[in-house]
């Protein structure tokens, strides 16, 4: 058995409704602009040509319920309110009904920002992870099996902050969907279980500050909350 020199934090696990077990999270991809007016709103068009992409990394991923510091580095910590499709066995140059045969799960996700460092980088070309991949910036409420939902599209997302509604979308304004979103993906990576796949967020980011009471969900499934505290 190998000796390491130091122990590294345990892998994060989002819970699964009707299961003992939970499911590990490996990898974090997340698709940017895919709602047109939340493009819009961030000053862009949407790419039309094809979904793009920005990653997390696993151990900053908390889970619903969480209470965490405002970040450091920032002024401006945004919330987005996304559907996270969990991947449950190895695809790779899928077609679109392989896509979905691939899904494990669904469930309702956070992908905070800190908004002022990323489009600092992005004036400047440079890559977005000091806006992306924050610690606890990814939250994760309990995973729904794809074989008890689907992602309709008439099914609502939406997020408040303290009690007030600060995005109200469908899923059918999603312009690259669930499928499309795997099997292109799928190009570029061997996608495996414990593969989680945020698929964007709609119109109606906004910062948050220390105190603030973050929740939102999709029809149907098990609700996201995060608390923040004021910074360490």
């Amino acid at each position: 058995m190998t000796e390491y020199l130091f122990n590294l934090p345990e892998i994060p696990a989002v819970p699964v409704a009707g299961e003992a077990g939970t499911y590990p999270i490996g990898r974090i991809f997340c698709v940017g602009r895919n709602y047109a007016a939340h493009a819009a709103e961030m000053g862009h068009e949407v790419d039309r040509e094809a979904p793009f992409y920005f990653t997390k990394s696993a151990p900053n991923a908390v889970l619903s319920g969480a209470v965490v510091p405002y970040p450091p580095g920032t002024e401006d910590y945004h919330h987005e309110m996304e559907l996270a499709v969990a991947i449950g066995r190895p695809v790779f140059r899928a077609g679109r009904d392989e896509a979905m045969a691939a899904i494990y799960a669904y469930g309702c996700a956070l992908d905070m920002t800190r908004r002022d460092l990323q489009i600092r980088e992005r004036k400047k070309q440079r890559p977005w992870d000091l806006g992306k991949d924050v610690e606890n910036a990814a939250v994760f409420a309990p995973l729904t099996k794809a074989s008890d939902w689907a992602p309709d599209a008439e099914k609502r997302i939406h997020l408040s902050v303290n009690g007030e509604l600060r995005q109200n979308a469908t899923l059918a304004e999603m312009v690259w969907k669930v499928d499309e979103i795997i099997s292109h993906l799928s190009g570029f990576y061997h996608l495996r279980p414990g593969d989680l796949i945020l698929t964007g967020t709609p119109a109606g980011v906004g910062p948050v500050v220390a105190g603030d009471v973050i929740t939102g969900g999709v029809d149907g499934l098990a609700p996201v909350e995060l608390t923040l505290t004021q910074a360490e």
